[in-house]
């Protein structure tokens, strides 16, 4: 059994969230190996079994996993934090996840950054800004797991104009029911991005779930994700893209 281990991060503010570190399996034939700082969606918590269940499946797969609570779900607030203050919490976990890799010993491997709807939302919002300011946002890619592209039944309330702004690349896990998007709804805006690619989980739900199921075990389709993997899950083919993406470009673009 894979075992987390927790630890906490100091926010500016003098408070602190707690964290996990889920280390990856190792696998010679995946290395370097790949870090993924994963955020939770607003209404669970990063111990929710959603987000452990990728961590899990990711790290079993050599993929260092790190998930992390926003100030708001440590405190057990329902109402997420304004989205600066959520922006400020997830810097300072990037930063806090860069310097435990630093204390390693060895080069620190890429980092790849993203979320559950909302987390990922807010970690595309967090290297948008940096690339507007001129800053190397230091990140090998981002993943989406149920991007939020608009509110359920507001199609007309896009969140989605900074993607174009972000060079690294993207990966978005989609389900065809998703409410906050459907695929064919999202395809349009990943037209205008540099470097993005979907991956559509068949008959699933903002969450992933296929009426009758829970996680689909075999239902994921891209047209660029087709290597067999192990269970052929959701996570499976997040570990095979960002791959290919980290190995398409040179190793200077890693974790900085």
């Amino acid at each position: 059994m894979l075992t987390a281990t927790p630890f906490a991060v100091a926010l500016e503010s003098g408070a602190a969230v707690s964290a996990l570190a889920y280390p990856g399996q190792g696998d010679a034939s995946l290395e370097p190996a790949l870090v993924l700082v994963l955020a939770h969606g607003a209404g669970a918590p990063h111990t929710h079994p959603f987000m452990t269940a990728f961590a899990r499946g990711l790290a079993g797969r050599g993929i260092d996993v790190v998930t992390f609570n926003f100030p708001y779900m440590e405190r057990k607030r329902r109402i997420p934090d304004p989205p600066r203050r959520l922006e400020a919490a997830y810097r300072t976990v990037l930063r806090a996840t860069r310097e435990r890799l630093e204390r390693g010993g060895r080069p620190p491997p890429p980092l790849l950054i993203g979320g559950k709807s909302m987390g990922g939302r807010i970690a595309s919002q967090v290297i948008a800004e940096d690339v507007r300011a001129g800053r190397d946002p230091g990140v090998a890619g981002l993943v989406f797991l149920g991007y939020p592209l608009h509110p359920p039944g507001r199609p007309d309330k896009p969140r989605a104009a900074h993607l174009p702004a972000i060079a690294a690349p993207m990966l978005f896990v989609q389900g065809s029911r998703d409410a906050f998007g459907r695929p064919d709804e999202l395809r349009p805006v990943l037209a205008d991005c540099a470097d993005a690619e979907l991956v559509v989980v068949e008959g699933g739900d903002h969450s992933f779930k296929v009426r009758g199921r829970g996680l689909p075990p075999s239902r994921t389709s891209t047209p660029r994700c087709r290597t067999p993997s192990p269970g052929g899950s959701p996570a499976a083919c997040i570990s095979i893209a960002s791959l290919r993406h980290y190995r398409a470009r040179q190793p200077s673009e890693g974790c900085r």
